[in-house]
């Protein structure tokens, strides 16, 4: 009876039920279930989350930078969104990946795409944070140290998008609007979610690895993209 009921507790939690378009309640089983933990589904969630977040400020960059993604020849925003999303890495950043490609976007020398050496650059952090998976199961770990890294990239990217400037003293990327009469700080929001997201994220990973959240909370003053994939 014993393992009856532990079969039974599994089962349950291994069975999704949500609202039909004709508002009667599916309920559907999936064998994957059985092995995620609330943690493991968190992570999967928060996962997918920060990666279509970073594919809209990329849409939204493209759309106030047309310039950039014809920099690639390419025959639509579309076509660079699409090769954000498979991680296609940008002929003109060679390897590189991470905080490296990202920091191209700011580099007075780079002549290419430079939304996508910033987006790219970013989503191969956010994939090194959650140990290039995605979909997490209760053997997976992760490390919080990465995700915090990686949500202070998405602060210093903020930064860099709204300081850094050329030899002439224009901006290498439009983002916000700061004029007085059509301000629009969505950019600023959007990457806000983001951090918020990665350090929640951080936080609960902490709790599982039985460490204090308390050494992740401390402020981190720089301008140069920190470490993801390189922390052990």
């Amino acid at each position: 009876m014993r393992w009856l009921a532990v079969v039974l507790v599994l089962a349950l939690a291994a069975c999704t039920t949500r609202l039909s378009r004709d508002g009667r309640t599916e309920t559907t089983f999936d064998l994957k279930y059985l092995a995620k933990s609330d943690v493991d589904r968190i992570a999967d969630t928060n996962r997918a989350e920060v990666v279509d977040g970073l594919l809209l400020i990329a849409d939204k960059l493209y759309k106030r930078n047309p310039n950039e993604w014809k920099k690639a020849g390419l025959a639509s925003r579309e076509r660079a969104l699409e090769g954000l999303r498979s991680r296609r890495s940008p002929p003109e950043l060679g390897d590189r990946r991470e905080g490296t490609a990202a920091a191209l976007a700011f580099s007075e020398t780079y002549t290419g795409d430079r939304v996508a050496a910033l987006i790219f650059g970013l989503l191969t952090m956010v994939d090194a944070a959650f140990e290039h998976k995605e979909e997490f199961y209760v053997l997976d770990s992760l490390d919080e140290r990465k995700l915090f890294n990686c949500a202070r990239n998405m602060d210093i990217a903020v930064w860099k998008l709204g300081h850094d400037r050329n030899a002439a003293g224009e901006l290498y990327l439009f983002s916000n609007e700061l004029d007085p009469e059509n301000r629009n700080l969505s950019f600023e929001r959007q990457f806000g979610r983001l951090m918020g997201l990665l350090d929640f994220m951080a936080v609960v990973v902490a709790d599982r690895n039985g460490r204090g959240a308390s050494r992740l909370a401390h402020a981190v003053a720089t301008s140069v993209f920190l470490p993801v994939s390189v922390l052990k």
